[in-house]
């Protein structure tokens, strides 16, 4: 979205980030840091759009909000905080699914995609919006679209209600590696937790999941079985339970999204997986990816529609 006019002077002082970037051929785009929006769906087909003011370019147009990134900041923090400002999006409000983004070389749009985590009404909080809507989606198309957010929609809409899962096998990708796992099961499943937990703020590229776009945030399921079942037991509710376990610290996103269901299988490990792809399929999930190198539960998840990669997929990204 280069040539974007910037909002007029905040009080106070102004962010490195609120600058001109010039492309070598003199092209300008806001953000000298690059910029950010989200593309916040609600989860019942209709997303959170942008009546531009009519002072900034391209004017009376629809979009999403977003703006410049700080110094420092990345995308995904950006696009969350410039939509907080600009459209009273709750913290903690947006499951991330994926990043698209526009490289120009010398400047970036990253457009963050999320699905609202719970309910709530937009709230225009600065002078950049005329009205904030939730637009169904099959109506996006007839209203005056930003040309940047116009050329981008298609191929955003038709991934709107993808959600990738991946379901890990803890037993078969512990056991995978010969570093004495076999001494403290649960320990060792611990520290498995510790890493998925990692990749579930961080992300996996696009083409780890064979999907078009930069980045995506799976939903993650990890199953116990065992004497593995006590692993991160400060975060189950005990024996047989799917739970939560959310990643904390400084570099936590501020969403909901960076979590891993922890499924501590009272019997039969396989049979457990088998039923959690079973439910990721039954809820509209996919792709589905199982880790496993196990060539029995291979078949029955196969069967099921889902995909298989060994442990080192998983592992190679720790």
């Amino acid at each position: 979205m280069p040539d974007a006019t910037p909002p007029g002077p905040p009080p106070g002082p102004r962010d490195p980030g609120d600058a001109w970037a010039v492309g070598p051929d003199g092209t300008k785009a806001w953000g000298r840091f690059g910029a950010a929006g989200l593309l916040v769906d609600d989860g019942s087909g209709r997303v959170l759009l942008q009546h531009r003011v009519e002072w900034s370019h391209h004017g009376g147009t629809w979009g999403i909000p977003g703006g410049a990134r700080h110094l420092g900041e990345d995308a995904v923090t950006g696009a969350l905080r410039e939509s907080a400002e600009e459209a009273g999006v709750p913290e903690h409000g947006v499951h991330l699914r994926h990043t698209s983004v526009l490289d120009l070389g010398f400047w970036t749009y990253t457009t963050v995609v999320g699905r609202a985590s719970r309910p709530f009404e937009p709230v225009i909080a600065d002078r950049e919006s005329l009205e904030l809507a939730w637009v169904p989606i099959d109506d996006v198309d007839d209203l005056p679209l930003h040309p940047g957010f116009g050329a981008s929609w298609p191929a955003l809409r038709a991934r709107i209600g993808t959600t990738p899962h991946i379901v890990v096998d803890a037993a078969n990708v512990v056991g995978s590696v010969p570093d004495g796992w076999w001494k403290d099961r649960a320990g060792a499943a611990t520290r498995l937790l510790g890493s998925v937990a990692a990749l579930a703020e961080a992300g996996l590229p696009a083409e780890a999941l064979e999907l078009p776009f930069d980045r995506w945030w799976p939903r993650w399921t990890v199953v116990l079985e065992g004497e593995a079942r006590g692993a991160g037991a400060d975060v189950g509710s005990g024996s047989g339970s799917s739970s939560e376990q959310k990643t904390s610290g400084a570099d936590a996103r501020p969403d909901d999204s960076c979590s891993v269901d922890v499924v501590r299988a009272p019997g039969s490990g396989d049979d457990a997986i088998v039923e959690a792809v079973r439910a990721a399929v039954d809820a509209g999930h996919g792709p589905v990816v199982v880790v496993t190198a196990d060539r029995g539960l291979r078949s029955r998840v196969e069967a099921l529609g889902a995909d298989v990669h060994g442990p080192a997929w998983l592992r190679d990204r720790f």
